[in-house]
């Protein structure tokens, strides 16, 4: 698209002589031949140039200046005033006050005008240029915005999969572990104990088997929420693997009300889950066999604190299921 000059005369055939003139200078010329006319055209128009006579009725150059310096998209835009009182110091210097970059004297130099013309025209253009190549810059930097968030999205979702049940979105086996070695740390400088309590789903199997894999999907997914509902803030609920999940219960110095707490959580889990199975609509029944191991700093390892709390579980499992055993 071709540069656009404005040129603003009132006198008729001065407009033609410069039409003549630029005929060739690679810019359309489009003309106006009062000050108003002109403020309208810059209102639909962006120019490189504007060629402007000082002296015209009802409005001289140096309002129209002036105006368009009060006008933000026009307000770095060159003008060139065109005028037979150039020798005037005091006319010349209240141009420049009003934004005029240079002057013009009438009559009009055919050499000098054209000269000056292509000077701000490839002046235009390098600021064309320029303005294309930081636009460019800038969406590039937006991309490159864009794509390291959606790397570390990626990169957040690939640490998060590691460890977190895919299912049921709580941690899994690994993140297990490692809080509960972080547990076992932090408990001689906190001054009190923490339990770890292990969970086998009893009857879980029976509803996989009558009901399908879906429907006993969904009763993880539900036991998992049912557990996250009945811990604490600072506590931890994992899923290691089929139905059986834990707990690292922190801040305990109570054993009778940590049992206590444990049995509200195994009553919570053995009411019904109404769920959707391959023939429908059932209502599941299922219970917990909790065995829990409470932490007073003299177990020293995390692999140690689990076979304490695996053996109460298993002790709750042969004792009829559905029950909390705490590891003596």
């Amino acid at each position: 698209m071709l540069p656009k000059i404005l040129v603003v005369d009132d006198t008729p055939a001065n407009l033609v002589a410069m039409r003549r003139l630029l005929a060739n200078c690679g810019a359309e010329l489009i003309e106006a031949n009062s000050g108003n006319q002109a403020l309208a055209l810059c209102l639909d128009h962006r120019f490189a140039l504007i060629l402007l006579d000082v002296n015209m009725p009802d409005m001289d150059g140096f309002e129209v200046a002036q105006l368009l310096a009060e006008t933000d998209h026009m307000r770095d835009t060159p003008i060139i005033f065109v005028t037979a009182a150039y020798a005037d110091d005091l006319n010349r210097l209240k141009g420049y006050r009003f934004g005029a970059v240079d002057y013009i004297a009438k009559p009009v130099n055919d050499a000098i005008l054209q000269s000056k013309v292509r000077v701000f025209l490839d002046l235009y253009s390098a600021r064309a240029q320029l303005q294309q190549a930081m636009d460019e810059l800038s969406a590039r930097n937006r991309q490159l915005v864009d794509e390291v968030a959606e790397r570390q999205r990626a990169e957040a979702q690939v640490r998060h999969q590691a460890t977190h049940d895919m299912l049921t979105g709580l941690p899994n086996r690994t993140l297990f572990h490692d809080r509960l070695r972080t547990a076992i740390a932090r408990a001689p400088r906190h001054g009190t104990g923490f339990a770890l309590a292990l969970l086998d789903i009893d009857g879980f199997k029976q509803v996989n088997d009558q009901h399908g894999h879906p429907a006993g999907d969904a009763l993880l997914v539900a036991i998992a929420e049912r557990l996250r509902q009945h811990v604490r803030v600072n506590d931890s609920v994992a899923r290691l693997g089929g139905d059986e999940f834990a707990m690292i219960l922190e801040d305990i110095n109570d054993t009778a009300a940590l049992l206590d707490r444990c049995k509200e959580v195994g009553a919570w889990l053995a009411r019904p889950y109404p769920l959707q199975g391959r023939n429908g609509e059932f209502v599941a029944h299922v219970s917990a066999s909790i065995g829990i191991a409470y932490h007073d700093g003299e177990h020293g390892s995390d692999e140690a604190l689990i076979q304490i709390a695996d053996r109460a579980l298993y002790q709750a499992k042969d004792g009829g299921k559905n029950r909390c055993v705490m590891a003596v």
